[in-house]
């Protein structure tokens, strides 16, 4: 007993000492069992709350820490992903031309940036797949090789891929991948992003996975930073309907830039095209009554081996800018053509209106915008319709040897056209016999304006 009394003595002794002379205390001190024994139920219970005390503070530091990591993962010292206001592109959509597009773009089709308050997170890893089985927003971040996003979830679940920073190189796989979901989006956020394929893409079965980005279901490309895609085959591939409404894109291929079974859309953003093929390329093997393009906005620069614009149904233009150099400029079954600045380059048809579909007549019409086409030497023809030519309104320039040809009708109603530096109020025709045409002629095919319905 006595024993145990001089040791309690002696450590108060030295606690004394040591606060007399500003020496720090450690926060965790050891106690033999002798001295420990001896504490009464006071120093106890100082000890216990202290304790807990330490415990719930190195569980704060840890949870920071932890959300510190995550966010440096997720965006490193930029940390873009952050959740700000929502940034809303405005879809100048008509509702008069021959696609009704005033329901065509939704609310989160057109926000630039996505709701982060329950996202994941995700850092790429050379070789490490990411796969995605649910409704939710997926924010992925870092550079590696041979990495595929995969998106399989419910037919219901709507996925958006926010790429924070991303870098993936991939050998013979696509870099995003979706077998299956309702909707996918794929959002940059204030970052450079960059996806490549660099060898011959590798089949999934049955299904023939040829793009960087490819989609079974419905795709949205949007967001507020850069995306740059380079392809052996094709950039994006949606095997639905594909939306873009903002970003920066630059996709450099050698088959088509963006592509769709059923649609493509297009209300804003900044998109480059380098392709040996198609820029816009929208077809249904299966359904010849599928496959329109539709742009009412953003900037688009195209150059192609084969056409800058491809649809098999209907090709609208209600807006934006695009500047094409290509072996023929637009094509499809019906262009319509109601504003936007146009520049066309090409060594064959400027605007083509081709048989490809057989829900509609062949059949270019303009109703508005500033066209300007200048063509290449040789059989070219400015505007080349195998159907009826009208022109309504707008400011057409063409600078060609041939710059009209029509199988059926043609009419001139209103608008400017210039033809090599001249104005005329007269639709020529290249081909001899074409059809009847002229100033003033009319159609009566569908109704005035909108022929072949």
């Amino acid at each position: 007993m006595l024993k145990k009394f001089t040791a309690l003595i002696i450590i108060a002794i030295l606690a004394g000492s040591l606060v007399a002379c500003n020496t720090e205390i450690p926060e965790t001190v050891e106690f033999s069992s002798a001295s420990s024994a001896t504490l009464d139920n006071a120093t106890k219970s100082e000890m216990k709350t202290e304790s807990t005390t330490a415990a719930e503070t190195e569980a704060a530091t840890t949870s920071e820490q932890t959300t510190s990591a995550q966010q440096t993962t997720t965006s490193g010292s930029k940390k873009s992903a952050q959740q700000t206001e929502s940034v809303i592109t405005t879809a100048n959509t008509t509702s008069t031309g021959m696609i009704n597009a005033t329901e065509l773009f939704t609310n989160r089709d057109l926000t630039q940036n996505a709701d982060l308050t329950d996202a994941k997170y995700y850092t790429v890893s050379d070789g490490q797949n990411i796969n995605i089985t649910s409704e939710g927003v997926y924010v992925i971040s870092g550079s590696a090789s041979n990495v595929t996003i995969t998106v399989d979830a419910g037919d219901n679940d709507k996925v958006q891929i926010v790429l924070d920073g991303v870098s993936i190189t991939n050998s013979s796989s696509p870099c995003i991948y979706v077998k299956n979901a309702d909707k996918v989006f794929v959002t940059t956020t204030s970052t450079d992003n960059a996806l490549s394929v660099t060898g011959t893409f590798t089949a999934d079965g049955t299904t023939n996975t040829d793009a960087v980005i490819f989609s079974r279901d419905d795709l949205v490309i949007n967001g507020l930073g850069t995306l740059t895609i380079n392809s052996t085959d094709n950039g994006i591939s949606c095997k639905d309907d594909l939306k873009v409404t903002g970003g920066t894109i630059t996709i450099n291929c050698s088959s088509d830039g963006l592509e769709a079974n059923d649609s493509i859309a297009i209300a804003d953003g900044s998109i480059t095209i380098s392709t040996s093929k198609d820029g816009l390329h929208a077809e249904n093997d299966d359904d010849n009554t599928t496959g329109y393009v539709y742009i009412c906005g953003g900037t688009l620069n195209i150059t192609a081996g084969d056409d800058g614009i491809h649809a098999t149904t209907v090709a609208q233009i209600d807006g934006g800018t695009m500047n094409i150099t290509a072996a023929e400029g637009i094509e499809g079954t019906f262009v319509q053509i109601n504003s936007g600045t146009i520049g066309i380059t090409s060594s064959d048809d400027g605007i083509n209106g081709s048989n490809k579909s057989s829900a509609y007549s062949v059949t270019v019409e303009i109703n508005g915008g500033d066209i300007t086409i200048n063509m290449g030497q040789g059989d070219t023809d400015a505007i080349d319709s195998n159907g009826n030519l009208y022109i309504n309104g707008g400011t057409l320039n063409i600078s060609a040897s041939s710059p009209f040809d029509y199988d059926g009708q043609a009419s001139y109603t209103g608008g400017t056209m210039i033809v090599n530096g001249s104005q005329t109020t007269i639709i020529t025709n290249q081909m001899m016999g074409g059809g009847m045409g002229g100033m003033g002629g009319m159609h009566n095919d569908g109704g005035a304006g909108f022929p072949g319905r």
